[in-house]
This record gives structure tokens, C-alpha cells and sequence, in this order.
């Protein structure tokens, strides 16, 4: 089934203050960031007709009654981990634009600092009875462990060097002093600060590492031909794709431990929207380790396998470079709703409506990375209509 509506667009987005301590539950994040997500695309809440909630948050059930939707059409959940909101944004826009719904609304919300820390979400990814029996007993138990094997290895195999994944750090640092809505804004970071930082999982030190929030964070999806109310310039999924690693529940045991559901999903929705890595303006890379910068930036296409160090030495993903990244702060300094507030930063990128010190001059097209469990992947390319 297809409709004439035109292609599937970000109409709406909606952002909670990013924290330490909400001192709010989750259902009440997650309802202020879905009408906020509303208001901000000119369309009253009960006009939503779909929900794509994150996984082992809060449920559709929980946000219908209070939205007041009198018939919602379609609901359904991506289970990708941290790539989930990108695959979940996928899946708002097939249905959008196959004529299941009008508008859906897709959207996070977590208490990830104050109540649950990453040492019990990694209890519900996939591939626990292997985990159990063959890596937490030797302590191979949080994802900065697992993800650490792969740094170590991308060094011995490409020289990448702490100065790279250190230069990542601060960049991202250095773009939340120009957020003051970054959980480190005021907080500046210098490379002695970084380099004597607490080892966290060799090589990773503790400013390598993502941060922990509190927030919710909520996107609408309509066609393009119900765009028309949304208080700025139309933002379209140009294409969108999410791809699997092989032993997608297992890091230790795969052959090629970069090649990731990422290497898969780029070429696919690069090739949806008839571009290029070197026709984006700035990336939103899934930042919840500095190295996954690196490994991203190659396997998205943006640079060649082992170049992603010399990449990044060399300026190209500071907001004056060659591809500006996370002019936000990231995950690693704005803060952490597992890549949604990409996807906010991105549509306010797009439109105009960030300070003009953050603001990407001339950006008419983003790429947006998602990356979850055992290197599950997804691409959004999203350009200014």
C-alpha cells in the first residue's frame, strides 16, 4: 500500500531539561517531551494516531490515555538498544507513509541516572545465557568492556592512537560550552584533565565514556502533506535503514569485530535517498564511547576502515571542519537519550533554531547514527525540504 502524501518528515520535536536527578518518573518525562513534540509541530495531542515507544521504558498503553487519542492506529517497538530510536523513527515512517497513520510520535524517556544505571539496563540486551556462563565471571559485565576489545584491536591494526580518542572527547566537550542545556556546559575539558582521568576499561578512561541522564525526548512523524502546520521548515527522512551484525548477540566470537550493523545500514540508506557520505553537512554520530566516533565515522562511509583516527586528528569534526559532529555535545557532553537529542539537534540544525555560536552554517543535510547492544546499527539522513 502506498499513498500520494509525499515522503515521511520530522514535524515535530520535544525535549525535556537533560539532568542528573529529574525528581520525575518516567511516564511524566516521557508526556512532557510528547506534547512539547505536539506544540512544536502545530497539531493538537489527540491528532497522534500512532506511538513507537523506546524498548523497556514507558509503554503506548501508558501515554494514550493522557494524550487523549481517541484511536490510535498503530503502535510498535524496535529492540536495537541504543540504534532503537532511529529504527523506531523508521518504522514511524513506513507507516506513515503507507497510510497507517497520520501522525506518529515516537520517543524515549529515562531516569538513566538517578534510578537505573547501566549495570542493570545490560542485564536486558540479548545473548544473557552466554553471558552469563562465559564473560561476567571474568568480568566482562558493561558495554565499556565489551566495546574496549574493540578500541584495543582498531589500535593494533591501525595505530590509532589515546591523542585521537582524547581530541574526541574535548571536541565534544568544547561543543556543550556552546549548549546550555549540555549536562557539562561550564564544565571544560583539556587533554591533561582527559589523559589523567580514572581507567575505566583499559583503553578507556573515564572521559572516553558516555554520560548517564535523566530526560525524554519525543519526534512526530508525518507525511510531508500533513506538514504543513509545523512551526518550521519541513524536515524529510531522505532515507533511513537499520542493518544486524553477524553473532548480532555476541562481540567476542565475530570475525570482523568493526563490522557492525552500521556497515550494513549505511550503503542501504545512502542509497534510499540518492546521496553520498560527502553530501552531509554534519553527522550525529552515537557517541557513547570516543572510539565509537572513530569506528562510526569509517564504517558509516564518511572515511575509509583505519583512517577514522587521522580523521579526527586533523579537525574534520570540529564545528569549523570538513564534517562538523554533534555540535550538541553528544552523548559524551550534552547528555544521554540513547541518540534522540541528536535527532532533536539535528531538526533544530535544519530549521534555524539554535544559537547562532552552534548553529552549522549553510547545513541542508545531517546524518545521524544509531548504535546499540552488541553493535546493532542504524542510519537517518534528513535534509531541509
Amino acid at each position: 500500500m502506498g499513498t500520494d502524501g509525499g515522503k515521511a518528515c520530522i514535524v515535530g520535536v520535544g525535549q525535556t531539561e537533560l539532568s542528573r536527578n529529574s525528581g520525575r518518573s518516567i511516564t511524566r518525562l516521557a508526556l512532557e517531551a510528547l506534547l512539547a513534540a505536539a506544540d512544536d509541530a502545530g497539531i493538537d495531542p489527540t491528532a497522534i494516531d500512532g506511538v513507537v515507544p523506546y524498548p523497556d521504558s514507558v509503554s503506548a498503553e501508558d501515554v494514550i490515555p493522557v494524550l487523549g487519542s481517541p484511536d490510535i492506529r498503530f503502535t510498535a517497538v524496535a529492540h536495537m538498544g541504543g540504534a532503537s530510536s532511529l529504527a523506531g523513527i523508521r518504522l514511524a515512517a513506513l507507516a506513515v507513509e503507507n497510510g497507517q497513520a497520520d501522525y506518529v510520535a515516537v520517543f524515549l524517556a529515562r531516569n538513566a541516572s538517578s534510578v537505573s544505571r547501566v549495570d542493570t539496563r545490560v542485564r536486558q540486551l540479548a545473548g544473557q545465557a552466554y553471558r552469563r556462563e562465559l564473560e561476567y565471571p571474568h568480568g566482562m559485565n558493561t558495554p565499556a568492556q565489551w566495546y574496549a576489545l574493540a578500541c584495543r584491536r582498531h589500535m593494533h591494526e591501525f595505530g590509532t592512537t589515546r591523542e585521537a580518542l582524547g581530541t574526541v572527547a574535548l571536541t565534544m566537550r568544547a561543543n556543550a560550552q556552546r549548549n546550555p542545556g549540555a549536562q557539562m556546559y561550564g564544565r571544560e575539558l583539556t587533554m591533561e584533565q582527559y589523559a589523567s582521568s580514572q581507567v575505566i576499561a583499559d583503553p578507556y578512561l573515564k572521559f572516553d565514556c558516555c554520560l548517564e541522564t535523566d530526560g525524554a525526548a519525543a519526534v512526530i512523524v508525518a507525511r510531508e502533506d500533513r506538514a504543513r502546520n509545523a512551526s518550521g521548515p519541513v524536515v524529510r527522512i531522505e532515507g533511513i535503514a537499520e542493518g544486524h551484525p553477524d553473532s548480532a548477540d555476541d562481540m567476542a566470537s565475530r570475525w570482523d569485530i568493526f563490522n557492525t550493523g552500521l556497515t550494513k545500514a549505511a550503503p542501504r540508506a545512502f542509497g534510499l535517498a540518492g546521496m553520498s557520505p560527502s553530501d552531509v553537512d554534519i553527522a550525529f554520530i552515537y557517541d557513547c564511547f570516543t572510539f565509537e566516533v572513530i569506528q562510526q565515522l569509517e564504517e558509516a562511509g564518511f572515511c575509509g576502515r583505519g583512517e577514522g583516527g587521522p580523521f579526527v586528528l586533523d579537525g574534520n569534526i570540529a564545528p569549523d571542519g570538513r564534517l562538523p559532529v554533534n555540535p550538541n555535545g553528544g552523548l559524551l557532553s550534552e547528555g544521554h537519550l540513547t541518540g534522540m537529542n541528536h535527532v532533536v539537534e539535528a531538526v533544530r540544525q535544519l530549521r534555524r533554531q539554535v544559537p547562532d555560536d552552534r548553529q552549522v552554517s549553510g547545513a541542508e543535510t545531517v546524518a545521524i547514527t544509531g548504535w546499540g547492544d552488541m553493535g546493532d546499527g542504524a542510519l537517518a539522513l534528513l535534509a531541509r525540504a
